[in-house]
């Protein structure tokens, strides 16, 4: 598929289908519209008023303009209420607009949208973003596709001329967020430490990264007791990943990103049982691909910022290495931890991790982890819990998620939350009580950064969708690859 722009005017582009983006309450035709609707005899307004049509946000409608036109088809698609237009509405509408013209078997494509605050750029590379990650297809398992419906060959951006360079941007990004839908969407026999490693180098040899691998023996002097501990039980060897980019001038700034990387948790001892959701537990390393994404993104995108991409990679297991409750746990910051719970293993190799970030001396870090079920019942599946000290790191992720249509809601770090995951026999235990369960594992992991300001990112609801919505299809959605890239290039 190729996206492209153009100055074609919407009255003279001819091919399959048109696709035209309408406010609410304001779908009155006028200009080309209004011509194109006199040039049909009137079937446009006729089939708005048959169809009710009135622009609410991301509905559509389609029209068969019949013989002798340039365009057979019409799609209408609503942006809502002027003055609510964003650019993640564009990107939304491009989608919808994608999907619903594949489905017209569609070959070639127009798209003629309003430009976001005059920002022609920002509104070309929100509209490709919207197609490519609307009709990617995951079929690496299937021995068929499921869609029979021929693929979009070319999508034209009408009124966009000379924005090629938004679009090859637009194209980096998505080629992170994929990766990151890629990894949380396999299964654990396909994605493990290894191949999560594997996948670094990868990386790192494609677009120019440092690349560091800790093996087990690397983790042990460094004392890194909690990450090893959960990674004992597992036959597969644990992998500590530790990316690089480097910009060829001064950066500007250091930034670490740090990704939780179970690539399966059954929970250890604690074993995760019926209704759980186990067989789902492929997507606990949902902060580590988003970390991976991220990296490949940047690697293109080339910002005068370097950023160290981090993940402590394993898997949580059962054998007769196995932690047990109720073992004490020594971190690499030498805090002590006793494991009341072996399924809140996350946490533990997330507190090596960030200690490791920290050395690195960096202005600022971020870590992301599909860390609580207890997050996902204070903000549903859609919404990723913010917790941080730093109000001005708050500050930043909240515009990065919100330009990258990612959402956001910061939540508070009560301190006194944190008596109630006190030990007798060591410094912590790794869960408290079972109300404010995202609050307090927030504050668990504040326990490993010392000065550095630090964000927490829990993302275990939207990192997994169950149905089509927005740019995402049903299933691993690469969230925080977008809010990531934004942050960086901020």
């Amino acid at each position: 598929m190729t996206i492209r722009p153009s100055d074609t005017a919407l009255l003279d582009w001819n091919g399959d289908t048109l696709a035209v983006g309408l406010f609410e309450n304001a779908v009155e035709l006028t200009g080309d519209l209004a011509t194109l609707n006199d040039k049909c005899a009137g079937i446009i307004q006729e089939i708005i008023a048959e169809e009710e049509f009135t622009g609410k946000i991301n509905s559509t409608v389609a029209i068969r303009l019949g013989t002798g036109h340039p365009v057979k088809k019409l799609i209408l698609i609503g942006l809502g209420k002027a003055e609510g237009l964003k650019l993640d509405t564009l990107r939304r509408a491009a989608a919808t607009v994608a999907r619903t013209a594949k489905k017209q078997k569609t070959k070639t494509l127009a798209i003629s949208l309003p430009v976001y605050e005059n920002d022609l750029a920002a509104t070309a590379q929100v509209i490709a973003e919207g197609t490519e990650l609307a009709l990617y297809q995951d079929n690496r398992f299937k021995s068929e596709p499921e869609d029979k419906n021929p693929n979009i060959e070319t999508i034209d951006l009408l009124g966009l001329a000379g924005q090629e360079a938004a679009i090859t941007r637009a194209a980096q990004i998505v080629s992170g967020v994929i990766l990151a839908r890629q990894l949380v969407a396999a299964p654990a026999n396909a994605v493990t430490p290894i191949t999560m490693a594997e996948t670094a180098q990868a990386i790192a040899q494609e677009h120019g990264l440092e690349l560091k691998i800790l093996e087990k023996e690397d983790c042990e002097k460094l004392g890194m007791g909690a990450y090893l501990g959960v990674a004992q039980a597992s036959d597969l060897p644990p992998k500590f990943v530790h990316l690089t980019y480097k910009p060829s001038t001064t950066p500007k700034r250091k930034l670490a990103i740090i990704g939780k990387g179970l690539t399966f948790d059954c929970g250890g001892l604690n074993i995760k049982g019926a209704g759980s959701g186990i067989e789902m537990m492929k997507i606990d390393m949902g902060g580590g691909a988003a970390t991976l994404g991220a990296a490949k993104a940047i690697g293109q995108l080339k910002p005068d910022v370097e950023v160290h991409f981090i993940s402590a990679v394993t898997e949580n297991m059962i054998s007769g290495r196995a932690m047990h409750p109720g073992d004490i746990l020594t971190a690499s910051n030498g805090k002590t931890i006793e494991v009341n719970n072996t399924d809140a293993e996350g946490r533990l190799t997330l507190a090596d991790a960030l200690v490791y970030a920290e050395k690195l001396e960096v202005d600022a870090m971020v870590d992301l982890a599909t860390l609580t079920g207890a997050c996902v019942v204070a903000l549903g599946d859609d919404i990723a819990g913010l917790f941080t000290p730093d109000d001005d790191v708050a500050s930043q992720l909240q515009t990065a998620s919100e330009v990258a249509g990612e959402k956001l809601w910061r939540m508070p770090m009560e301190e006194k939350y944190f008596e109630g995951m006190k030990s007798g026999i060591a410094d912590m235990k790794n869960t408290g009580p079972r109300y404010g369960g995202s609050i307090t594992a927030s504050l668990f992991l504040k326990q490993f950064v010392k000065d550095t300001p630090w964000a927490h990112l829990d993302i275990a609801g939207p990192v997994w969708a169950d149905k089509e919505s927005g740019c995402n299809g049903a299933g691993a959605t690469g969230f925080g690859v977008r809010t990531l890239v934004n942050w960086v290039l901020s």
